[in-house]
């Protein structure tokens, strides 16, 4: 028998889950994600935006969506974005990693060819807390 949780229930731990981020910070690597948010970050760190005080809506059929990201207005290096890791205020403490891409990956990028001194948005970032 499969355990499968409530809407209110998903809700709830995905609201108490988007606080963490709360002017937290969201980094853009090239290379390879690493096996876990709690291991080191691997490959070339392209381009850091923030998270809004309030990092994202309240929760809704069991997703949240991130509100706008302040843009990086002047990447770090030039590289091809491959995966984000997001992290609370602290600028320490990591919360998730996960693909990018410029459209169906966890977060969607303005583009994923990054070159140094450019600008770099996120266009959309959600999370999905499954039944």
């Amino acid at each position: 028998m499969a355990i499968k949780t409530s809407i209110v229930g998903r809700n709830t731990e995905l609201d108490a889950f988007g606080a963490l981020f709360n002017s937290g910070y969201l980094r853009i690597y090239s290379g390879t994600q690493p096996a876990t948010p709690e291991t080191a970050a691997a490959g070339t760190l392209l381009a850091e935006l923030r998270f809004n005080a309030s990092a994202f809506g309240a929760a809704s059929a069991g997703v949240i969506t991130a509100a706008a990201l302040t843009a990086d207005a002047s990447a770090d290096a030039t590289g091809t974005a491959a995966w984000a890791r997001a992290l609370q205020s602290n600028g320490t403490t990591a919360l998730m990693d996960g693909d990018v891409s410029t459209s169906g990956a966890w977060i969607n990028l303005n583009s994923v060819a990054i070159g140094i001194g450019s600008s770099v948005s996120v266009t959309a970032l959600t999370i999905t807390n499954p039944t």
